[in-house]
């Protein structure tokens, strides 16, 4: 265990590390009237005042996001009146659609001047349904279009996953029934103070398992999860784990994405468990997202198991999400 760590905490100081390297060049300001900077947890009132301005249903638009994955993805943040734009990697800079209220196209067109001054077209990434068909309308065949099936939120009804009722959702009633039989000296808890550094510690040896198994980006995770855990209350999040004789097994984390999502950021789970990932899903809802109707548990990354698992669930909806690129000429040709 003690060798996973260091390697793990290597790995995070050097993506860390990487990332503050990178010096965001002309989207300092000093050539335009936005300057981006790194996300840091001062910037949570106001990244939060203005993604609640114009909600959107997706995980990208979301403080605990942003700040959790800044390292790894790069990424810097402007504030354009009440306008908010986020970019990953300031030296091939993708962007975000912008958040908040109030004209959409001065600020379209600064991110445009913005990603012309580093020499790429603008792109955006996680281009929601919604903003895909406003550049469409704004700036006809101005924009190539590719669907990201692998960035597509996975959305559930609140009620189906704290019940499980249902004919489609048996196999789940089945694996928890099995995992109370196997396990009857268990129990749920939230996440506080008094128990984060074991959740930190079962995420460590989930990502040794997990190495035995085979799966990429490990690294990424753990930091971001990580992350996740050390700042928990500062960002205000919500968590809880299951024990097993006394040892955890498993935990959740998530907070509210609007006032009817909530937004589930991570889950883990031994796989070697039967029941421990539908157990700590269903206990997670019935603790900490009775209050929404839907909760929100994120994307596959592509992952063929992950995928499978998501879609077993029978989600209500899929946030689709498509990628966006300026063509040669500009906005306006």
């Amino acid at each position: 265990m003690k060798g996973s760590l260091n390697r793990l905490t290597l790995d995070c100081r050097e993506i860390k590390w990487a990332d503050e390297q990178l010096s965001p060049g002309s989207l300092e300001g000093t050539q335009g009237q936005v300057q981006y900077k790194r996300i840091d947890l001062s910037d949570k009132g106001w990244m939060d005042e203005l993604f609640a301005m114009g909600p959107r249903p997706s995980l990208e638009y979301s403080f605990t996001n942003s700040f959790v994955w800044r390292h790894v993805y790069r990424l810097r943040v402007a504030r354009m009146g009440n306008r908010l734009l986020l970019l990953a990697n300031p030296e091939d800079p993708t962007f975000m659609f912008p958040a908040g209220r109030g004209p959409i196209e001065p600020v379209i067109e600064q991110m445009a001047r913005d990603a012309g001054r580093v020499g790429v077209p603008l792109r955006f990434h996680a281009l929601l349904a919604q903003d895909k068909a406003w550049l469409e309308s704004a700036y006809p065949d101005r924009f190539e279009f590719e669907e990201n099936r692998d960035g597509a939120d996975y959305v559930y009804e609140r009620e189906r996953l704290a019940t499980l009722k249902g004919k489609k959702l048996a196999a789940k009633r089945n694996h928890i029934n099995r995992f109370l039989e196997n396990c009857p000296d268990w129990r749920y808890e939230p996440l506080t103070s008094a128990n984060r550094e074991e959740a930190r510690q079962m995420n460590i040896a989930w990502c040794e398992e997990a190495r035995l198994r085979q799966m990429s980006d490990l690294n990424n995770e753990y930091c971001a999860v990580d992350q996740a855990l050390r700042h928990f209350d500062a960002l205000g999040l919500s968590g809880g784990l299951i024990r097993v004789k006394g040892e955890v097994i498993a935990f959740s984390i998530g907070d509210p994405l609007d006032e009817d999502t909530f937004l589930v950021h991570f889950e883990k789970a031994f796989a070697d468990i039967q029941g421990a990932y539908p157990m700590i899903n269903q206990q997670f809802v019935l603790h900490h997202c009775m209050d929404y109707t839907y909760v929100n548990r994120e994307d596959d990354a592509g992952v063929a198991g992950l995928r499978k698992a998501k879609l077993s669930y029978d989600p209500h909806h899929l946030v689709d999400k498509y990628s966006a690129t300026l063509k040669e000429g500009g906005l306006h040709p």
